[in-house]
């Protein structure tokens, strides 16, 4: 991933996120919720994750009906907060 190279801080935290959302198949919101309590529903099917103390921010859309995840940001938190319409990004 081109983030991690530029932010290797960030690789461990990511691969356990990556890790831990490859061992479940959530679905619904209260399981995801249950494991990921910071994470954040912002609206059309997307949540926030923090990462790494919330220095880092996945935008992730989540697809419950067939346990799928896709990554649509991976940024800094300031990258994050430029985002002007979290939900269609």
């Amino acid at each position: 991933m081109e983030f991690s190279r530029k932010h290797t801080d960030s690789i461990n935290p990511l691969n356990k996120w990556i890790k831990t959302v490859k061992e479940y198949e959530f679905v619904n919101h209260n399981e995801l919720k249950a494991l990921f309590p910071s994470a954040d529903y912002v609206g059309n099917n997307r949540y926030v994750f923090n990462i790494k103390g919330n220095r880092y921010r996945l935008v992730v859309l989540v697809i419950f009906i067939n346990g799928r995840m896709q990554i649509w940001f991976c940024g800094t938190h300031p990258e994050y907060d430029k985002i002007k319409d979290i939900k269609n990004i």
